[in-house]
């Protein structure tokens, strides 16, 4: 059996948990956001258990938020992978990140009066982030415990997750029924949806027996569920390279075809970074040029 102990954190934001794994009695990976209790909610969490490792699969709010108050309590080591510690410092220990998603959703089109509202809903998560710095730095290949270590980018660039035995610790790369986000976003690789093309590409080559999310439940064929989000995305590719025929657009305006107009600001945040994610890919393949690197970017049907 197993040895993966389940450990689910209330958020107060949607998909309203996070799960976080004990593997082997000794290896936690994720830590869930770092709210005012979250000392409080890992002593009662833990029990008593002796962490001896805490690692992190990607720097998003909710998985690595109270990553420092779980290593403070437990007097645990921290791993992350080499380029989320870097692009996590970057984003979350940066004056100027904010400014830096203004200048970026302007270039994609965004009106200003809507920008200052995707920013603001990103800053509201600066507080409850509290990351360990200069943790043991992972690359794939490496092994934790007897885990092996994948790259698996596209949802973050640096999104790692642990296999053994044919059991896959995905976190946020693998999810079911969500849908995980890709974005394009500032200071990013340059294609990310094609990187996480390519990472579902790898479930089919290992084909692990059960994948345990970051959100929802066990995922009981994992190289199905992958081959389903390929689908999905291929259906996403041709919806944007469609929307590009009347002209060019800018990604805010594609995003307004791919997700609709009625969207929250958390939420078309995240439709604008994903709608510049897939016609980014979709100028690798050729099917679009993009215009304007030095100002706000159009797309265009080749």
């Amino acid at each position: 059996m197993d040895d993966v102990r389940r450990i689910t954190l209330e958020l107060p934001v949607r998909p309203g948990h996070v799960h976080a794994y004990l593997l082997d009695g000794r290896l936690l990976v994720d830590t869930g956001l770092g709210l005012p209790d979250a000392r409080e909610r890992w002593t009662a969490r833990l029990d008593g258990v002796a962490v001896d490792r805490v690692l992190i699969t990607h720097f998003h709010p909710d998985h690595i938020g109270a990553a420092a108050d779980v290593a403070e309590l437990t007097g645990a080591e921290a791993y992350q992978g080499a380029l989320d510690y870097a692009q996590c410092v970057h984003v979350w220990d940066n004056e100027r990140w904010p400014q830096r998603l203004v200048e970026w959703f302007e270039r994609a089109g965004v009106p200003a009066e809507i920008t200052d509202d995707l920013v603001e809903q990103g800053s509201l998560y600066r507080p409850f982030i509290r990351f360990v710095r200069d943790p043991h730095l992972l690359y794939e290949g490496d092994e934790v415990d007897g885990w092996r270590v994948l790259e698996v980018p596209g949802h973050a660039d640096g999104h790692i997750a642990l296999l053994r035995d044919g059991v896959l610790v995905s976190a946020d790369f693998l999810l079911d029924p969500i849908t995980p986000a890709v974005g394009w976003w500032p200071d990013s690789r340059p294609d990310p949806l094609g990187d996480y093309l390519g990472a579902l590409g790898r479930v089919r080559e290992l084909a692990p027996r059960i994948a345990y999310p970051g959100h929802g439940e066990p995922i009981a064929d994992p190289v199905a569920r992958a081959e389903a989000l390929i689908e999905h995305h291929r259906r996403r590719l041709d919806q944007a390279e469609a929307a590009l025929g009347g002209g060019p657009r800018s990604g805010y305006e594609v995003s307004l075809e791919l997700f609709g107009r009625e969207l929250r600001p958390a939420a078309r945040r995240f439709a604008v970074a994903e709608t510049l994610s897939h016609l980014e890919r979709l100028v690798h393949e050729g099917r679009a040029t993009r215009a304007g690197d030095g100002g706000s970017l159009a797309y265009t049907q080749p």
